[in-house]
């Protein structure tokens, strides 16, 4: 995954908001996933394709955060999001 890879949801999730956390729950695979912070930022985006450099650029214009930095831990927490199967990258 790099830069240019396009993200997007793979399957519709149950999502619970909970003070500032997001719950994800599949129940087809009973995979969950807690995500807080800039992980609800990151999800909220995945709601139509978007390449993972839009996504870094979007947090970056957000936070101040060194580009490196936010462009490995958006890919980080992106290839968690795909080893649930909660998205697919192209």
């Amino acid at each position: 995954m790099d830069r240019n890879t396009t993200v997007k949801l793979a399957k519709k999730l149950n999502v619970t908001d909970l003070s500032g956390e997001k719950v994800m729950v599949d129940f087809e695979s009973g995979k969950y996933f807690l995500i807080k912070g800039v992980g609800n930022d990151i999800w909220d985006m995945l709601g139509e394709p978007i390449t993972v450099g839009e996504i870094t650029d979007r947090l970056l214009s957000e936070y101040e955060v060194e580009e490196n930095v936010c462009l490995e831990s958006v890919i980080n927490f992106l290839t968690e999001l795909l080893k649930l199967d909660f998205i697919s990258a192209e």
